[in-house]
């Protein structure tokens, strides 16, 4: 029998009309658990801690409040008749919003980091693991929220949406079981993140981690978009791909140019440090 989501889900609690959803709770939560991360992985690249934290709130800062504006943009009337309500659900997921606040946070970033004359690639290197544990958790959220929902499914885990607000705020449809995709995501993000972890120590050139970070992005967005429900998520080459799934390509060919050989980008071992010294 299918798992039935709880109604309680999609809103975590409020406060007369003002919601805090489940969605934004998990990727409040999400950003916590890479802010923490980072400082750990900042040390392990040979950055400041403490230069990755301001890039990261600078970086954070900057896509909620420019997403936060779009979406008031796309809404004002309703923000004019419901500015709490709209305050809160400024924090529910749309790819559309997903997009801009990627597209505006490292914008921030990068600026940032060339202001304090960070090295793009290691600093990349150091933001890649928590940037899969932020998603992991983000897809959790989803997953409660119903965004992101998955095509039809008569398997034992599927889940069921039966909360109005899932189909209002994400057009998840109700009493249909549909593919836990969110929940597949947020698995493989979360071991994508474990894998970086390990693997940050032992790059042989700065970028190695980012490259690996972007191809196995890739690879979840592109495999798990196929058990997605494709509505408004834009039919590209006559149905062939999705914008999602184009924008996977794009990362796999950003990772592959990463991981190219780049001998001036070399990590220098203590062995080949001994060898040039002698």
């Amino acid at each position: 029998m299918p798992i039935s989501l709880s109604p309680v889900h999609p809103v975590l609690f409020h406060i007369g009309a003002f919601l805090i959803p489940s969605y934004g709770a998990l990727a409040a939560l999400g950003v916590l658990l890479a802010l923490l991360l980072a400082q750990r992985t900042a040390r392990i690249a040979g950055l400041l801690p403490a230069h990755i934290w301001n890039l990261c709130i600078l970086a954070l800062f900057t896509a909620l409040i420019g997403s936060r504006l779009l979406l008031i943009a796309l809404n004002w009337r309703d923000v004019l008749k419901h500015p709490l309500w709209m305050i809160g659900l400024a924090t529910i997921h749309h790819p559309l919003l997903l997009v801009a606040a990627v597209i505006l946070g490292g914008a921030a970033a990068v600026l940032y980091a060339r202001r304090e004359h960070l090295p793009l690639l290691s600093t990349a290197d150091a933001l890649a693991a928590p940037i899969a544990l932020g998603l992991a958790c983000e897809q959790f959220g989803a997953l409660l929220a119903g965004s992101g929902y998955g095509i039809d499914a008569r398997v034992r885990w599927a889940v069921t949406y039966t909360d109005p607000l899932a189909a209002r705020w994400s057009g998840a449809p109700l009493g249909i079981p549909v593919q836990p995709v969110q929940a597949y995501a947020a698995i493989a993000f979360l071991t994508l993140s474990l894998l970086l972890v390990v693997l940050l120590p032992a790059r042989r050139q700065h970028g190695d981690t980012a490259g690996v970070a972007l191809i196995g992005a890739a690879a979840i967005i592109y495999l798990t978009e196929i058990g997605r429900d494709w509505e408004g998520r834009g039919s590209l080459l006559h149905g062939a791909i999705n914008g999602p799934q184009l924008a996977a390509i794009v990362l796999l060919l950003a990772g592959a140019l990463l991981l190219r050989e780049r001998p001036h980008t070399r990590i220098a071992t203590p062995d080949a440090l001994e060898a040039n010294h002698g």
